[in-house]
């Protein structure tokens, strides 16, 4: 508890490694992660550091592992994940992780051997199809084609037969190929338009789709045949079909020729397939065989990289014999720092051992608490805030359990605090499950904090049970102190004044009975009410208290007779006797006498305006005696002691004299009374406007608290009522749908959205009206050199 009521004792260590025991000693100190080193060497560029090249190669080593493990991934070949974590290589293993780079070029040289075989053979593939598809296209010309007057002798032949080409005396030219769908209305056009009609295009779509040899995607294909004449326009043909991306194959001009190609074709296409079977099993043996060890190859990788980073900040002595390293450390682990600088140098075989020495400063150490699983997620709440300052008073130990506390005030619902308990404790049971630690984001979110979703639930259970409310409805656990009878009526109205009506107060929380009341919500506001006013001034009472703790252990007494004394009086005077009056009135005035009480708002104010008429007080001679008007002189009082006090006692030390065990040494030599005068002036400000209007903000608690329960009340009044009031004989089928749909809206807006809202006020209460008493939070996190801060989610990282 010493550890997280104030941050640990640190010290500045310096380190004196020697040259060959460097890596071995940072290596050991990593895995223990007890020290953060500080940059000696924050005025050299980081291309201009000693171990600049070594970073480099580690740098190309996880460029190596990330492709090895990007083609593993490919070849879907599953990554194992070791248990525990591999420490960093030795010295002597690093030459044998640089046989990754052969690995690499053979994977490489593969690949990219494979990559080519499937090129080619999904190129012969569309070429077999397009000889299959053109060798109708002949016939069909044949058959339909139209004849052309301006060769009248010749009109009963076929353009597209060569040998009548021949006779003609033209050239006949062929293009054969394939294209894509999207592009053949545009492809057709644009040879109409530049070849001005000296072709003729035949198409037939292929049945089924292929893969593209260059993208790898399936997409449709089209078999086209463009016949042309002359060689020009055979040139102009060939650059269209290069512009759309035509994949095109030579036409051969006789049936033997197509008959030796397609023989030519089928046996290519074979001896591809066994080749290409042959390369696939060898490069998924060599995967395979990578795949064993690419975790322990990444995790020692950043390891040895971070190590380099971490030798970048020493600095070498006169001799470059030894490295000199400065560390922050907590005091409570010096030893251990010493006993990993001896395991460094046992390992490297060194003959002169590092050590380390302690140096004093006056530079601000890092602030280090150390939390577990439990008091993690309260203490990221209040660094949120902001990181405390060194050994000041943490409030994440007290968060614990006045965040909570005041979440249930807002949330206070026994069946929904009491779903939130299981959900939280359904988390910790399975807080070693692989999947919660790698779900999405806002999965995360709750898993992190689960042990405040378990104490809000709880803590919601209790508040759900004090309100007497269980999903809107109230429970009659004790029986009722109220008889109803006796008030003769019709509109139930509790009056506590009627005789015979109050016969006690219930056992726990609000009698039952409330809930069917008409002034239920009058009653519920009054209390609910005061009980975030007396919460409030009580929580902040708290922090000003605190406050008096870190003064103490910074030995400035004279803030705490000057700043909190004189804080804590005007609190109390005020608003600490508002809480007296309330608990007063509670006490003093019973059912039968209640009539007749005062109203605490009149009161309070007529202490202020002193009214000159006689009132019926609280309890007798409050207007006339002298109680009223000595806490308002002491509170008049206490405000100059806050704007003045302590910058004219700093003055006074400043002028030589000597005070509350302070004397002129311990000031500052850079005295500003103005500066500091206008600090303490706006501080004091802050704090009496901040009383009132921090105490209105307690009020939320009662405004949350009303809108969860009025909310819950609504969705059971329009979903479960309705269901619960139709006959029988459909009232089964019918409650079904309405208790599924009330349990939805139930999780999404009461738990989840409700649950959100509150959990944010939760948070500004603490943040502003309690921290800001006692709590600087100007500090910086102690951020140590551990391997256990380094991913082991080697997949994210490498992908």
């Amino acid at each position: 508890m010493g550890s997280l009521f104030r941050s640990e004792a640190m010290c500045l260590a310096q380190l004196f490694l020697q040259s060959g025991t460097a890596y071995e000693c940072l290596s050991a100190l990593g895995e223990k992660g007890l020290v953060q080193f500080r940059d000696l060497n924050q005025n050299v560029s980081s291309f201009q550091r000693k171990f600049v090249g070594e970073v480099k190669r580690c740098e190309e080593l996880e460029r190596i592992l990330a492709y090895l493990v990007q083609e593993i991934n490919r070849a879907d070949i599953p990554l194992p994940e070791g248990e525990t974590s591999p420490p960093a290589p030795p010295l002597k293993q690093v030459l044998e992780m640089q046989q990754l780079q052969k690995l690499e070029v053979e994977l490489r040289e593969v690949t990219k051997n494979k990559e080519k075989l499937r090129k080619n053979l999904l190129e012969l593939i569309e070429y077999t199809h397009m000889l299959r598809v053109t060798k109708t296209f002949l016939k069909r010309n044949v058959e339909f084609e139209p004849t052309y007057e301006e060769f009248p002798p010749l009109e009963n032949d076929s353009l597209l037969d060569y040998s009548c080409m021949q006779r003609l005396g033209a050239k006949l030219g062929f293009v054969s190929g394939l294209i894509n769908q999207g592009k053949v209305e545009a492809f057709e056009k644009m040879l109409w338009r530049v070849c001005k009609g000296y072709t003729i295009v035949t198409y037939a779509e292929l049945d089924e789709p292929l893969e593209d040899p260059e993208t790898g995607e399936v997409i449709k294909w089209y078999v086209f045949l463009i016949s042309f004449w002359g060689e020009q326009i055979g040139h102009k043909v060939k650059k269209i079909c290069d512009c759309y991306h035509c994949h095109v194959y030579p036409y051969p001009n006789t049936a033997e020729e197509r008959k030796e190609i397609q023989e030519g074709l089928n046996t290519r296409i074979q001896d591809l397939y066994t080749v290409l079977h042959k390369t696939e099993d060898y490069l998924r043996q060599v995967l395979c065989k990578a795949a064993e060890s690419v975790y322990s190859h990444v995790i020692q990788v950043k390891k040895m990289k971070a190590i380099y980073h971490m030798l970048n900040m020493c600095s070498f002595d006169v001799t470059n014999k030894c490295l000199i390293a400065e560390v922050w450390c907590p005091e409570a682990d010096l030893h251990e720092l010493r006993r990993a600088l001896e395991e460094g140098s046992r390992e490297s075989g060194a003959t002169i051992p590092s050590f380390m020495n302690t140096i004093p400063t006056k530079e601000t150490p890092p602030t280090l608490i150390r939390t577990n699983k439990f008091t993690e997620g309260f203490q990221n709440i209040v660094d949120a805030y902001g990181v405390g300052s060194y050994r000041e008073v943490n409030p994440a130990l007290f968060t614990i359990i006045t965040f909570p506390f005041l979440f249930a005030v807002m949330f206070g619902d026994f069946g929904h605090g009491f779903v939130m308990f299981l959900f939280a404790l359904l988390l910790v049971i399975n807080e070693n499950h692989p999947r919660l630690n790698q779900s999405q984001e806002i999965m995360r979110m709750f898993f992190n904090g689960r042990y405040i979703l378990l104490l809000m639930g709880l803590f919601s259970v209790y508040t759900g049970l004090i309100y007497n409310d269980c999903f809107s409805k109230s429970v009659n656990l004790f029986g009722s102190g109220w008889n109803v009878s006796a008030m003769r009526s019709r509109v139930l109205q509790l009056d506590p004044s009627v005789p015979g009506v109050f016969q006690g107060p219930y056992p726990l929380g609000i009698d039952p009975i409330w809930n069917l009341a008409t002034n239920r919500l009058t009653f519920l506001n009054s209390f609910k009410m005061k009980m975030s006013v007396i919460l409030g001034i009580i929580h902040m009472t708290f922090g000003v208290i605190l406050g008096i703790f870190n003064h103490l252990h910074f030995r400035k007494k004279f803030n705490i007779y000057l700043v909190s004394v004189p804080e804590l009086l005007f609190m109390l005077c005020i608003f600490g006797y508002l809480i007296f009056m309330i608990v007063y009135k509670w006490l003093v005035y019973s059912a039968e006498t209640s009539r007749v009480a005062p109203s605490i708002l009149i009161e309070f104010i007529n202490m202020f305006l002193f009214p000159a008429s006689e009132t019926n007080g609280l309890y007798s001679g409050q207007v006339g005696n002298h109680v009223q008007r000595l806490l308002l002189v002491v509170t008049a009082l206490s405000v100059p002691v806050l704007f003045l006090g302590k910058p004219l006692f700093l003055l006074w030390l400043h002028n030589g004299r000597s005070c509350f065990g302070v004397s002129r040494v311990s000031v500052s030599l850079d005295f500003n009374f103005g500066e500091i005068l206008m600090t303490q002036v706006i501080h004091s400000i802050e704090y009496c406007l901040g009383c009132i209007s921090n105490t209105a903000s307690y009020l939320r608690l009662w405004a949350l608290s009303l809108a969860h329960a009025q909310l819950s009340d609504v969705l059971w009044t329009m979903l479960v009522r309705v269901g619960l009031r139709v006959d029988t004989t459909y009232g089964v089928l019918l409650l079904l749908p309405v208790i599924a749909l009330f349990a939805v809206l139930t999780i999404f807006i009461l738990l989840i959205m409700e649950g959100l809202s509150a959990f944010l006020h939760a948070i500004r209460l603490h943040w502003v009206e309690f921290q800001n008493k006692f709590y600087v939070g100007a500090g910086t996190k102690f951020v140590p050199f551990s391997f256990r801060l380094l991913s082991s989610k080697f997949v994210d990282d490498m992908a």
